[in-house]
C-alpha cells in the first residue's frame, strides 16, 4: 500500500493556544524554493509521497487549457477553484458549460450544498437541494467537459484514468512536476488525483507561478494566463472572508489549498511553497504558507501581519476570542 510519510518524519508547523495554553500542535512537511526555484528550506520528509487533493487543480486547468479549452478571465480561474458554491460562482460555471453545449447534468461531480452560509440559507429558505453545479469543484468538472467536446471525446466516461482527457492531463502533471506520479487515486470529486512528492508539487507550483504570458512555450504562456485570472478574480478561487480569497486579495500571491492540509502558493516575486499538514487539517495552512514566505523575504512583515488578522484563526471562548492559531515556522 502507497502511504504518505509517517509521525517521526513530520515537524510542528503550528500551534493552537487557548487564554495562553498550548492546546493542539499541527505537525507535518513543507518546501519553500526561492524565486530562481532551488530549495532554501525543507521541514519534515518533503520525498515521500502525498495527494494533493485540490492543490493539484492549477495543473488540471492547464491539462483542460493545453488540450483545447478555451478559457481566460474568471472563467480560467474557476477551472482552478474550489468555490463556496455562490450564485457568482455558478453562473461561472454555467457559461463553460454552455460553451461545451452541456449543462449540470453533465457534471461527473457529486451534488452538494454551497460552501457559503449565506447561499446555503437562502436555499434552504426556498426548498432548494444540494446541486452538482454547486459543488466546489464544478469549475474543474465543466472545464474538463468543455476540453472532451473541443476534441469529440466522450463525456460520459471523462473521470476514468484512461480516458483521453485524464491521460492528457497526467501527462501534463508530469511535465510540470518533473516526475512520474506515483499512485493514483480517486478526489472527493470524482476525479483523478495524483500521488507526488512535496518535491515534485512545489516544483510544478514555481514553474506555473513564474511563468509569462510572453513564453514562447504554449504551457507556459497559459500557465502565465492561469496566475494572472486568478490574481485579477481572487473571489472565484474560494469565496467572501474564506482564506485563499483573502491571502490572494490582499498579498497579491498565487494560492490553492487542498483537502487533507495540503497548501501550495507562489509569492508574486516567484518564491514558493508547498505543505502538508499530518493531521489532514487544513485551519493553519494559509497562515504557515503565507510566514514561511514572510521568512523568506518573499512577502512584507506589514502585509503578513494586517493579512493574519483577516484569516480564520481565532480561537473563541465564551463568544469572545481567547486565543489563535499561529504559526511556529
Amino acid at each position: 500500500m502507497t502511504q504518505t510519510f509517517a509521525v517521526p518524519a513530520a515537524v510542528q508547523l503550528a500551534v493552537v493556544e487557548r487564554s495562553g495554553f498550548v492546546e493542539s500542535r499541527h505537525s507535518g512537511s513543507a518546501i519553500v524554493l526561492d524565486k530562481d526555484g532551488v530549495a532554501v528550506e525543507t521541514l519534515g520528509d518533503v520525498e515521500a509521497p502525498i495527494l494533493p487533493r485540490s492543490s493539484l487543480k492549477p495543473l488540471q486547468a492547464l491539462g483542460c487549457v493545453t488540450a483545447g479549452a478555451a478559457l481566460e478571465g474568471e472563467r480560467l480561474a474557476l477551472a482552478t477553484a474550489s468555490h463556496s458554491g455562490t450564485d457568482r460562482h455558478v453562473a461561472v460555471v454555467r457559461d463553460v458549460l454552455d460553451a461545451a453545449g452541456l449543462d449540470e447534468s453533465d457534471l461527473g461531480c457529486p451534488p452538494a450544498w454551497p460552501g457559503d452560509t449565506e447561499t446555503r440559507d437562502e436555499l434552504v429558505r426556498h426548498d432548494g437541494s444540494p446541486a452538482r453545479v454547486r459543488m466546489n469543484c464544478s469549475g474543474k468538472h465543466a472545464a474538463m467537459l468543455l476540453a472532451c467536446t473541443v476534441n469529440g471525446w466522450d463525456t460520459s466516461s471523462y473521470l476514468d484514468p484512461a480516458h483521453p482527457l485524464q491521460a492528457h492531463i497526467r501527462e501534463v502533471i508530469e511535465r510540470l512536476t518533473g516526475a512520474r506520479v506515483s499512485a493514483t487515486a480517486v478526489d472527493g470529486c470524482g476525479a483523478p488525483v495524483y500521488g507526488m512528492s512535496l518535491t515534485a508539487l512545489v516544483r510544478a507550483i514555481h514553474r506555473i507561478g513564474t511563468s509569462s504570458e510572453r513564453s514562447p512555450f504554449a504551457l507556459h504562456r497559459s500557465a502565465g494566463a492561469l496566475v494572472r485570472a486568478v490574481r485579477e478574480n481572487p473571489w472565484t478561487i474560494d469565496g467572501p472572508g474564506r482564506p485563499d480569497t483573502i491571502a490572494i486579495g490582499r498579498l497579491g500571491v498565487f494560492s490553492k489549498g487542498g483537502a487533507e492540509g495540503v497548501m501550495v502558493m507562489v509569492a508574486p516575486d516567484g518564491t514558493s511553497v508547498a505543505l502538508k499538514m499530518l493531521d489532514g487539517s487544513g485551519r493553519a495552512a494559509t497562515a504557515v504558507a503565507v510566514a514561511l514566505l514572510e521568512k523568506h523575504g518573499a512577502l512584507g512583515s506589514a502585509d503578513v501581519a494586517a493579512t493574519m488578522t483577516q484569516l480564520p484563526l481565532s480561537i473563541s471562548g465564551g463568544g469572545q476570542d481567547v486565543g489563535a492559531i499561529r504559526p511556529t515556522v
